[in-house]
């Protein structure tokens, strides 16, 4: 890392030296130019007014000279005032399309100015920025659109076919069974937007409290009791007592996502394993299942809204927790990675700061 720096210094070092032996040059063979055009201009002008006297000679000249010298003068702060001014104006033209809403423009650096390379490198990474948050908020409400537009169509379909008279009990039974989890889909789908629009303008953690952050994974474990009994899960529990400071609420959001995850890709009768201990001054938690993992597309994916691996929605999910998780973990100054082989399980790794 240290190496790199130092080479990036240097090049730039090398670079600005390079630009500014550049400018000099070009200043002063303008300056030798417009000396020997001035030169040229007295001689001829002495030539065509030798008639006149001495005394009159230095006044003349005089005026000559100045006028000669302002013409250069203007000719040169022209040309030189164009170099500058013409990459400002394409700037302010780049500008205008930004404005309509076109993010594609990028300029070139002229490698003359160095304050205005830094305006035009300003502008293209605004642009690219820009860009990215359009195709960002463009794929977003596609997807919100869709994600939303489903469970409400199948609920107003499973509630037509509720009308009809000649419908059997068993059948009445399964479409409001259907309607009810589409509507708790909903729910969810509202609560994790919600929930996720808030943290994402959040940068500050409030309402900070110091817990057992092993009893805080364990009552998230009892909290899914449900679905791990429905599937005769079992648990390898190695976790060190560590006491942690933070949002715990805000904190258990990110157990009870990974956890219910590990359980839902899990096969019956099959183990989850959650590791926790703490090294230095780092916090790490491991929770680990032998599901059906991921391949390497899935993986690097699931941290995007709405994304999910599994594209037929065989099983519940909206695709916003594990972006909900990654925010609440960012928000504590951690870091969580993903280990996975497909058909081989899946191993989350959460790493936070001991200070929070």
């Amino acid at each position: 890392m240290k190496k790199h720096l130092i080479s990036a210094l240097r090049s730039e070092r090398r670079r600005n030296y390079t630009m500014n032996a550049s400018i000099v040059s070009a200043v002063f063979m303008i300056m030798i130019w417009a000396g020997l055009l001035t030169g040229f201009i007295m001689i001829g002008i002495k030539r065509c007014l030798h008639f006149l006297s001495p005394l009159q000679m230095p006044f003349v000249f005089l005026i000559v000279g100045l006028v000669v010298s302002v013409i250069i003068g203007t000719c040169i702060s022209a040309a030189v005032a164009s170099k500058i001014v013409r990459p400002v104006r394409e700037v302010k033209k780049a500008m205008h399309r930004v404005e309509k809403g076109d993010f594609s423009q990028r300029l070139e650096v002229t490698g003359f100015n160095g304050e205005i390379d830094e305006l035009i490198e300003s502008y293209n990474k605004m642009a690219q920025e820009l860009g990215g948050i359009e195709m960002f908020r463009e794929n977003f409400i596609n997807s919100f659109s869709h994600e939303f537009k489903t469970p409400i169509v199948s609920i107003q379909g499973f509630a037509k076919q509720l009308k009809k008279e000649n419908l059997s009990e068993e059948k009445k039974q399964e479409y409001i069974d259907i309607i009810i989890s589409e509507s708790k889909r909903l729910t969810n789908l509202s609560s994790n937007i919600l929930m996720l629009s808030k943290l994402e303008n959040q940068q500050i953690i409030t309402d900070k409290t110091s817990f057992s952050l092993d009893e805080q994974i364990r009552n998230c474990i009892l909290l899914l009791e449900k679905q791990w009994t429905a599937k005769d899960i079992s648990f390898d529990i190695d976790m060190q007592e560590i006491q942690y400071t933070t949002n715990a609420e805000m904190l258990s959001q990110v157990w009870v996502n990974i956890i219910g995850n590990a359980i839902k890709f899990s096969p019956e009768g099959s183990s989850i394993r959650i590791k926790l201990f703490k090294e230095g001054d780092v916090i790490t938690a491991e929770i680990t299942d032998r599901g059906i993992g991921m391949d390497q597309q899935t993986i690097s994916h699931i941290f995007e809204r709405f994304y999910q691996g599994d594209r037929a929605h065989a099983s519940e999910g909206n695709g916003l927790g594990l972006p909900l998780v990654k925010r609440i973990v960012e928000l504590c100054n951690g870091n969580i990675r993903v280990e996975s082989q497909y058909g081989k399980g899946t191993n989350f790794i959460v790493t936070l700061p001991e200070n929070g």
